[in-house]
């Protein structure tokens, strides 16, 4: 009992510390340009401007970390409201691929779908799934560290459930942390750079929306080989 208390203790702890970790980086930069534009310290206008750019920037970074975070408290509280339809899962997952395609090309990695349907229909939040979607594959995108980067999303029909998966050849993950990626704020790459947009929240997200749905995430990685991530939806009945 006692060391279970100490384990949410320390948990509580080290989130705490990554929150005001995420929330310090923009802050400062805001306070930075702030100070400097008050000090009357910059007369070129292209300079004023590019740091009141910068610092709207940081502003959105500031609110994408606070709506998550909001997003998170609702899903652990359960008071997250599906919106259940029935959708073709292809077409959303190519619709996501044009949409990250810009983020694919800076990094030359190919994106594809690979499927056995035309059509895959599931019974499942259309807005939610995507976000999951979106994540996933930006990650996939992201850690794709190599010349020849494959992301492959991989659909197909079992009886009464859809499989999806995302599966790519980058830097992997090493074993002692495959736990805790869905952790809020976890970090894989606690040494990299913070990514643009990012809030750490994503897969915390991803698990709380797909647990949502009764649905589990899982992961498989072997260590600079790759990822892959994979989860099912309900299969739409076909009322006909």
């Amino acid at each position: 009992e006692m060391d279970t208390m100490r384990e949410m203790e320390m948990y509580r702890k080290e989130y705490v510390g990554n929150v005001s970790h995420e929330l310090k980086t923009p802050l400062f930069s805001i306070q930075g340009y702030v100070e400097t534009l008050i000090d009357g310290g910059v007369e070129d206008l292209t300079i004023r401007d590019k740091y009141l750019e910068r610092i709207d920037k940081s502003v959105e970074r500031l609110l994408t970390i606070v709506k998550d975070l909001d997003m998170i408290n609702q899903y652990e509280a359960g008071e997250l409201n599906l919106k259940i339809t029935n959708f073709d899962i292809n077409l959303l997952i190519k619709e996501i691929i044009e949409m990250l395609e810009y983020e694919a090309n800076q990094k030359n990695a190919s994106v594809k779908l690979q499927t056995s349907n035309n059509q895959s229909l599931v019974h499942a939040d259309k807005q939610r799934i995507a976000q999951v979607l979106i994540n996933l594959i930006s990650n996939a995108i992201y850690y794709s560290n190599r010349e020849k980067a494959q992301i492959t999303i991989t659909t197909s029909v079992l009886r009464n459930k859809v499989f999806i998966e995302v599966k790519d050849n980058g830097m992997g993950i090493k074993p002692e942390i495959l736990p805790r990626i869905f952790e809020r704020f976890y970090r894989v790459e606690a040494s990299r750079s913070r990514r643009e947009g990012g809030s750490g929240l994503g897969l915390a997200i991803v698990k709380h929306i797909l647990e949502a749905h009764n649905q589990n995430i899982f992961v498989e990685s072997i260590y600079l080989e790759g990822a892959k991530f994979s989860f099912m939806l309900d299969k739409a009945v076909n009322i006909s």
